[in-house]
């Protein structure tokens, strides 16, 4: 037995897509996708938007790469844009929503023990998070299907029930340097936070001057409606880890942070010789250009609910499959009555509709955020389609 080229660590499906169109991605038989999967939750812009390709373009021919020795305009622009446009103060540019995650981690350990406490390191997590595969961040989820095979994991994590805020109280403890939690949780079943529960774990950071770490890497970029999930909460984040979407396809990730959370992250303390590259730079602009303005945003929330009403609708035609809808802004899950697993496969395989599967029994749908109702209707239709025609112990 001799192992692919490719590591095997990926169960990969039949589906090998080589061009993309739009919201469609063409397979090499040519037949065409409808992509509701969007690299899960990163082409936001679909595949081929000309701006991003443009500014991708025109950067690639002038610069590509520097070492983070010398001065980024580039970075600097697009740090104080995510400035303006958020709560932060400041930006560390990475290539990864894991590598955004991992900053944020040091960001709150720093936090504390640039001023002598060195006792706070721990953060308190939440059972059915996504966090990233580093180890760090894979210590930080609660998933043992994560850990199996990487043990021990890195101290300084302690889980809660996600949304259950008396837990949370009842888990600080002397050493306790923040929260870290999704405010939409993706991986996990596209499972919202209560507005209670937002609002109490900022008032506990208060209260014991502990750190509000959120992680947007999903839900972030417009893909809630809002250019970050928080925003509808009425909260303020003291450090958001950010990525997928913020690149539009190009790997680029951020780790935003107020000036008092960042007060450690000084010279030497923190570094990537790829992160805030003039190319991912030319990216990051080019997706602000396109969705960090009111009527984009409005329009991502006037598509949700036309997507979402529909879902609600459709979901009744079939009891024994689906139970709920639930999700916000273009990341909807619906809640299915089966492991999804092999409903996506029948999606993909038979009617050329790409989805993702979450846990909770979810069918995770994070479209590209450019789709219109043509997608939407086709969406429909080809839902419907396979919906009548699955059998469940037929594909399992």
């Amino acid at each position: 037995m001799s192992i692919t080229p490719l590591m095997p660590v990926y169960p990969r499906c039949g589906f090998r897509p080589v061009r993309g169109d739009h919201c469609h991605l063409i397979g090499e038989d040519g037949r065409r996708y409808l992509d509701f999967a969007a690299g899960i939750a990163v082409n936001i812009l679909g595949h081929s938007h000309q701006g991003l390709i443009g500014a991708i373009q025109r950067q690639a021919e002038t610069l590509m790469h520097v070492s983070n020795l010398y001065g980024s305009p580039q970075g600097e622009r697009l740090a104080q844009r995510l400035v303006d446009l958020t709560f932060a103060d400041t930006v560390f540019f990475t290539n990864s929503g894991a590598e955004a995650v991992e900053c944020a981690i040091k960001t709150a350990r720093s936090y504390h023990q640039h001023v002598g406490n060195d006792h706070k390191f721990e953060l308190i997590t939440f059972n059915n998070a996504f966090h990233g595969r580093t180890m760090a961040t894979i210590s930080a989820s609660s998933q043992e299907k994560m850990h199996k095979g990487f043990l021990p994991l890195l101290p300084g994590f302690k889980y809660v029930p996600f949304d259950d805020l008396e837990a949370v109280k009842a888990a600080i403890g002397p050493n306790t340097a923040g929260f870290l939690v999704e405010p939409v949780q993706g991986e996990g079943g596209i499972r919202p936070a209560s507005l209670e529960f937002m609002e109490g774990l900022r008032a506990l950071a208060d209260e014991h001057d502990l750190l509000l770490v959120l992680d947007e890497v999903q839900c972030g970029v417009a893909r809630s409606g809002t250019f970050y999930a928080y925003e509808q909460y009425g909260i303020v984040p003291d450090v958001v880890a950010t990525a997928k979407g913020i690149g539009g396809g190009f790997p680029l990730g951020a780790c935003l942070a107020t000036e008092k959370a960042a007060r450690g992250m000084v010279i030497g303390t923190h570094g990537s010789t790829y992160g805030g590259n003039p190319l991912a730079m030319a990216a990051g602009e080019a997706v602000l250009d396109a969705v960090a303005n009111l009527e984009f945003l409005a329009d991502v929330r006037a598509k949700s609910e036309r997507l979402r009403g529909r879902l609600e609708q459709f979901i009744g035609n079939y009891p024994d499959l689906f139970e709920l809808v639930r999700g916000m802004g273009l990341m909807l899950g619906v809640k299915m009555k089966i492991e999804p697993r092999g409903f996506v496969a029948h999606l993909r395989d038979n009617h050329q509709l790409l989805t993702v599967s979450a846990g909770d029994n979810t069918l995770r749908l994070v479209p590209p955020l450019v789709i219109d109702d043509s997608h939407i209707d086709e969406f429909f239709e080809k839902l419907s389609a396979a919906a009548a025609s699955y059998q469940p112990e037929a594909v399992a």
